[in-house]
């Protein structure tokens, strides 16, 4: 691997470049700073020395085999949602959970289950609930049907949802990409045949959809090629080198635990890179797989080009392999894990310095130019970080409602604008 970490090392040198890999400030549960504790070597295996290592605040991950419900939730009672933030909080009132609370999906997943995590963190949850498997948006519709619309911009339980993954569909590029440091795009995609992640009821299946991926990555060529490190083989030393290098996902985050993200951790987690680190992919850090392609510069084309290649080669290979696809319905697109980021489960943006932007529209300014051109804005490491280099992250803001040509479209032309604002 140290050739590797080399050559990682070369290619993605600058803070801003590797942070726009690893960093998802879309997603309300953050990655927190601290890692896993030692871990030793044996006849090359890796041996986890401490069965109660404590990865953040509050959080235990070998306790992490089941979830801690709300004391009221536990007893099947409404949730005390006083001071509660959260979209969830504003539409499970309480006459939605009692007409709710006795139902199951089809793997058991309960309305109690799925706004656990909003009920344990009221004041830091933005969306407050997570979907235990696709059966989730439909037995639980009165209560995820007026969330999703209100999130979504008006997306109606009579609208479904449009796909186009076709490249050559993008009109034009960032016309001058040296003025961009990085640029990443990355979509959230589960395989059908398994529960979603809060919904997983044993280790197997994470175990399964892992044995599953590492034949998929066997069969990646030419510049996909690469190599998956398992988060539970790798040594400590390997694993807090990706993690500096944001190049990993660290998995403790309370409001992920809360939900039963992190159950079972680290079985069946990993990484795979390719062998230039321009395409990446997560495999059950929340959703099955997230699939994430990066290169420095502002070539968003590019970047999404291969995207696309690496999404739908996966696709094909699950098909071929295993006779799988991804969870999709006509209605809601791609199904996630957490309702945010239903539909194309795309996130792209590039990382640029406005400095001249911000002196004349300030930072309020420039998030309502940014909501008018379907964008969001934020610092360098995320959404409430630090601005003061002036270097933003500036992504598309909706998921659901529009395909993935038009979201990476938004992010072409709202870039373009900017760099005209900023340089000329």
């Amino acid at each position: 691997m140290g050739s590797c970490r080399s050559q990682m090392a070369t290619d993605l040198q600058t803070k801003a470049s590797t942070s726009n890999l690893a960093s998802d400030p879309n997603k309300e549960e953050q990655n927190a700073n601290t890692a896993p504790g030692p871990q030793t070597k044996d006849a090359g295996q890796t041996i986890v020395q401490d069965k109660t290592m404590k990865l953040g605040d509050d959080i235990n991950l070998a306790e992490q085999n089941d979830v801690k419900l709300d004391p009221n939730l536990e007893k099947n009672e409404y949730p005390d949602l006083s001071g509660a933030k959260s979209l969830m909080a504003k539409y499970l009132t309480r006459e939605i959970f009692e007409k709710l609370k006795d139902k199951k999906t089809s793997t058991g997943f309960t309305i109690a289950r799925a706004v656990n995590t909003g009920v344990l963190n009221k004041e830091k949850s933005l969306t407050g609930c997570h979907a235990g498997d696709v059966d989730s948006y439909t037995i639980f519709e009165e209560f995820f049907d007026p969330l999703i619309e209100e999130y979504h911009r008006g997306f109606k339980p009579s609208d479904n949802h449009v796909t186009d993954m076709d490249h050559t569909h993008l009109k034009g590029n960032i016309t001058d990409p040296s003025k961009i440091i990085s640029t990443r795009i990355r979509v959230a995609r589960n395989i059908s045949g398994f529960n979603l992640a809060p919904g997983q009821n044993s280790k197997e299946e994470k175990l399964q959809i892992e044995a599953l991926m590492l034949q998929v990555f066997a069969e990646l060529k030419d510049d996909l090629a690469g190599h998956y490190y398992s988060l539970a083989k790798i040594s400590e030393e390997e694993r807090q080198e990706l993690v500096r290098e944001h190049l990993l996902f660290k998995g403790n985050d309370k409001m992920q635990a809360d939900s039963g993200y992190h159950r079972w951790w680290p079985h069946g987690r990993g990484i795979y890179l390719n062998h230039k680190n321009t395409f990446a992919v997560w495999l059950n850090e929340g959703d099955h797989i997230r699939v994430i392609s990066i290169q420095q510069g502002g070539d968003v084309s590019s970047v999404f080009t291969t995207l696309v290649k690496g999404v739908n080669t996966i696709e094909m290979l699950l098909m071929k392999l295993d006779n799988r696809s991804f969870q999709t319905t006509e209605h809601l697109g791609m199904i996630t894990c957490c309702p945010t980021n239903l539909g194309t489960g795309l996130r792209g943006g590039v990382l640029i310095q406005l400095q001249k932007v911000v002196e004349k529209l300030g930072e309020d300014g420039l998030k309502k130019w940014s909501h008018e051109n379907h964008l969001q804005v934020r610092g360098l490491y995320g959404e409430h970080s630090d601005t003061t280099s002036a270097i933003y992250d500036i992504s598309n803001k909706y998921r659901l409602g529009y395909s993935e040509v038009q979201l990476v479209q938004f992010v072409i032309d709202g870039v373009n604008q900017l760099i005209e604002m900023e340089y000329h």
